[in-house]
């Protein structure tokens, strides 16, 4: 791999991670509630990828919380997860991200869940063959109701 790739791939590797866990799903199987599994309300929490970690509050209405729940969304990245499976605590997706500009990543995040707090372990694949980058995000509901100088998701 020459080293202008390389420096692509450094640069991108933690957009990509971060996104994966900030990516909505677009399409869901039947096995897939109707109902999210999460308490809408003010949310805080955090990815990680590569030793960064960023951490987030928002506050998120009835109408967001299955977006937030399935995969948090950025505008940089849309994302569809034909593999979503959710139920009985326990969450698992992959599928594939594309940012505005065609770049694709492969995706993969499990983990458990509850009302107020869920935690998933992943990772992305920046192209194909290569290793998947580990990546986490982990979210707590602080409260039912959302300061007034909330940010919304």
């Amino acid at each position: 791999m020459s080293r202008p790739s390389l420096k692509l791939l450094a640069a991108l590797a933690p957009v990509a991670a971060g996104a994966l866990m900030l990516a909505a799903p677009a399409t869901a199987p039947a096995q897939t509630p109707a109902q999210s599994e999460v308490l809408p309300g003010y949310w805080e929490y955090t990815t990680s990828a590569l030793g960064q970690n960023e951490t987030h509050q928002k506050c998120v209405r009835p109408s967001e919380i299955n977006r937030f729940f399935g995969g948090l969304s950025t505008n940089r990245w849309r994302c569809t997860y034909p593999t979503r499976v959710v139920g009985d605590g326990r969450a698992r997706f992959e599928g594939t991200c594309q940012d505005k500009k065609g770049r694709r990543i492969q995706v993969r995040l499990n983990g458990t869940y509850e009302d107020t707090s869920f935690s998933f372990r992943g990772g992305a694949q920046l192209l194909r063959g290569t290793p998947y980058i580990p990546a986490s995000i982990t979210a707590r509901r602080i409260s039912a109701q959302c300061p007034a100088n909330a940010e919304y998701f």
